[in-house]
C-alpha cells in the first residue's frame, strides 16, 4: 500500500491551474522528490499533501486513508493527518531553547512530561544535537537550525515527513553535508518523505524518485539516474544541466529488450545509432542529447573511440571551474558545450576534434 496517494489531483486559484490532474503514489519509506523551476506546482502539491491547501480535484490519501476528496467535499484538517514538516525558513521559535522547540508538537498533544522529555532526548540525539538541548535557538547556525526543525518533525513519530526546499537557506557546502545527514537519517529510519526543490543536484543526491513537474504537470518520473540520463521529452533533458542538443531523422527503429527502442538517424547534427524511450516513425524529427561530461576535445585530430561521434571544431570560449574545465566549441553541428579535464586547456581560437560518446546518447522527439 502506498503511503501517499495522489489521484487526479488539482488545484486551481479561478481561472489559473496550478496543479493540474496530478496522479502521483510514494511507497512507504520512500524517498521522492518534486522537481522543477519555480511556479511549476511543486510546492502547491506538498501543501495539499499537507492539508495548507485544498485540493480542488481529485483525492488525496495517507496510508489507505482519504484525507481530502474534492467530489464528496471531504477535507481532513492538517493536525489530523499526522504530517510532519520542515519548511524552508526553519520556523524555529527565537524565545525557546533548543529543547522546547522540539518538545513543543507534543506539549500541544499533551503528551506526558517523562514521555516528552524522552522523546525530545531521542530526537535530538537523531540529528545530532543532544549536546544543544539548553542552548537558545538564536544562538544556533543554519545547519544547526534546520537539524532542530527535523528533530521536531520527527519527535512526534509521524506517518509521513514533508519538506519544502529546507536546505536553501544554507551555504554550499552545509547543504550538501545537511542533505548527506538527513539521507542517511531518513533510510535508516524508512520514514517516508515527499521532498521538494528546484535544484537539480540535491533532487539527485538524495531520491529514490524524482517527480519532474512543469506549469502543474507531471513531466516524467523515475530514479535520478534514468531521468539524467533518459528523459522522455527535451524540457526534461533541459532541466539538468547544459545538454547539447543535435537535430536528427529517423531511419530506422527497433524495440530492445528492456523495452526501449534504439533508433538509427541521419541528419546535420547526428548520424548513427540512438536509444530512445519511444517508438519513433520512419522520417521522424528527433534531437539527440549529448551530455556535456560524455564528449571530450582532441588536438592531434583522431578520435579515442572507433565508434564515436566526432567533428572538427574551433574552441570559443574556455572556462576553469576547479573540477574541470567548460568549453563551447564551434562545430559543423552548432556550438557544443564540453566539459573536459581541467588540465586540458586549449587556446581560444584553436582547432580541436570533438568526440561524443555514442553510448551515452539519447534521441527525444523534436
Amino acid at each position: 500500500m502506498a503511503a501517499i496517494t495522489l489521484e487526479n489531483v488539482s488545484r486551481h486559484f479561478g481561472a489559473v491551474a496550478a496543479v493540474d490532474n496530478v496522479n502521483l503514489n510514494v511507497e512507504a519509506g520512500e524517498f521522492v522528490t518534486l522537481l522543477g523551476p519555480s511556479g511549476c506546482g511543486k510546492t502547491t502539491t506538498l501543501r495539499m499533501v499537507a492539508g495548507l491547501e485544498q485540493n480542488t480535484g481529485g483525492r488525496i490519501g495517507i496510508d489507505g486513508q482519504i484525507v481530502s476528496d474534492a467530489q464528496a467535499k471531504f477535507f481532513m484538517p492538517p493536525e489530523r493527518r499526522m504530517l510532519g514538516m520542515v519548511f524552508q525558513s526553519y520556523a524555529i521559535w527565537p524565545h525557546m531553547t533548543v529543547f522546547d522547540n522540539v518538545a513543543y508538537p507534543l506539549r500541544i498533544r499533551r503528551r506526558p512530561a517523562n514521555e516528552i522529555q524522552d522523546r525530545v532526548k531521542g530526537a535530538l540525539r537523531l540529528v545530532e544535537m543532544e549536546n544543544y538541548a539548553d542552548r537558545p535557538a538564536p544562538a544556533l547556525s543554519g545547519g544547526q537550525q534546520q537539524r532542530v526543525a527535523i528533530a521536531r518533525a520527527l519527535v512526534f513519530e509521524p506517518r509521513v515527513l514533508l519538506l519544502d526546499e529546507p536546505l536553501s537557506n544554507l551555504d554550499a557546502r552545509l547543504r550538501t553535508q545537511t542533505g548527506d545527514e538527513f539521507r542517511s537519517l531518513q533510510k535508516r529510519l524508512g520514514i517516508t518523505s515527499l521532498y521538494v526543490t528546484h535544484d537539480q543536484s540535491e533532487a539527485m543526491a538524495l531520491s529514490d524518485r524524482v517527480v519532474v513537474m512543469h506549469s502543474g504537470h507531471i513531466l516524467q518520473i523515475g530514479s535520478p539516474e534514468d531521468i539524467y540520463r533518459h528523459p522522455t521529452s527535451r524540457g526534461v533533458a533541459a532541466f539538468f544541466g547544459s545538454p547539447n542538443f543535435l537535430p536528427s531523422q529517423v531511419t530506422h527503429c527497433t524495440q530492445q529488450a528492456n523495452g526501449s527502442f534504439m533508433l538509427t538517424l541521419d541528419g546535420p547534427g547526428w548520424t548513427g545509432p540512438c536509444g530512445c524511450s519511444s517508438a519513433q516513425p520512419l522520417g521522424a524529427q528527433v534531437v539527440v542529447m549529448i551530455r556535456s561530461e560524455n564528449m571530450g576535445v582532441s588536438t592531434n585530430g583522431t578520435a579515442t573511440a572507433a565508434d564515436a561521434m566526432t567533428w572538427n571544431g574551433q574552441v570559443v570560449q574556455s572556462i576553469f571551474r576547479g573540477t574541470h574545465r567548460s568549453l563551447i566549441v564551434e562545430t559543423p553541428a552548432g556550438r557544443l558545450n564540453i566539459d573536459v579535464p581541467a588540465v586540458t586547456n586549449p587556446e581560444n581560437g584553436s582547432t580541436v576534434t570533438v568526440v561524443a560518446d555514442r553510448q551515452a546518447a539519447w534521441a527525444t522527439p523534436a
